[in-house]
């Protein structure tokens, strides 16, 4: 039986991957840590955690996600975005572990209009972008095993995001401004956890830097069009540009990933965000 652990354990995407996980508690036993429980940012903590079992492999979900507080907060965006993922890097090379980490489309500056590949230039905009960028590059530096999933637009039924906030505003407000000149692909992080059992089960060993998302294209208009349709929310809906709305951080403009590594890898067909979407409104009370 492989054994996992998660780090950032009570976070959107981990308890997405305990959803998914009850399809494999045959053959998969997944050890989750909170922040609290693990604080991937203290190496004497991280080692000593590694010593408690076996694992094969480590998840790490841990993540600083403020983007706007980001730029503020330099310090600690960095200290949970790099220095953390280079600590797990360096006990799971140590210990013959492979680490699975989670990074975002903001390592790229939003300048191209094709999809974005894992071979293009990276050039964060913001520290959050940045300190998600130093995080790769310090596990590139330190490990051997690992897989750098870049992913987009997380959202689901679980924690705070831009499903649950625009159905919140929806149905408090009379009106709603959203931006429609940033595009990329909301992504559903069920999708995403599926994925992510996907390499634990196939065992492959092409280690390296991969893109997942939904498959299509949005504006955040479009997402939020999208949710409002699909749950019959009535709210007028108003399209605006970045530069009407300023926010601390700068996003990238376009941020679609091409999939075309991973699904070669793992042999995939991915969903389209919209059917995505439907399927995690049928799941929310």
């Amino acid at each position: 039986m492989l054994r996992v652990l998660v780090t950032g354990g009570n976070g959107q995407l981990a308890n997405c991957i305990k959803e998914v996980s009850v399809n494999h508690k045959d053959s998969i036993n997944l050890v989750y840590r909170s922040s609290k429980e693990l604080d991937i940012t203290d190496r004497d903590a991280v080692y000593e955690a590694f010593q408690e079992e076996d694992y094969h492999y480590c998840i790490n979900t841990a993540a600083y996600t403020n983007v706007d507080g980001a730029e503020k907060d330099i310090e600690n965006a960095n200290l949970v975005n790099q220095i953390g993922p280079k600590n797990l890097a360096e006990v799971c090379n140590q210990n013959n572990i492979v680490l699975i980490h989670i990074s975002t489309d903001f390592v790229f500056d939003g300048m191209q209009s094709v999809p974005y590949s894992e071979k293009d230039s990276t050039n964060a905009l913001g520290e959050y972008g940045r300190s998600k960028l130093k995080g790769e590059q310090a596990i590139e530096s330190v490990c051997d095993k690992y897989f750098i999933i870049r992913t987009s637009w997380l959202y689901s039924g679980h924690g705070s995001n831009f499903l649950k906030s625009m159905l919140k505003y929806g149905r408090e407000r009379d009106s709603l401004s959203v931006v429609y000149d940033q595009v990329g692909t909301p992504t559903n992080a069920i999708d995403l956890a599926e994925v992510i059992f996907s390499i634990l089960r196939s065992r492959v060993d092409t280690y390296g830097i991969y893109h997942y998302s939904n498959e299509g294209v949005a504006s955040w208009y479009d997402f939020a069009k999208a949710i409002f349709d699909i749950n019959k929310v009535d709210v007028q809906l108003l399209p605006i540009r970045t530069d009407a709305y300023p926010l601390p951080a700068k996003r990238p403009s376009f941020s679609v990933l091409d999939k075309g590594k991973i699904k070669k890898l793992l042999k995939i067909e991915i969903p389209y965000w919209r059917d995505s979407l439907k399927k995690a409104c049928n799941t929310l009370e």
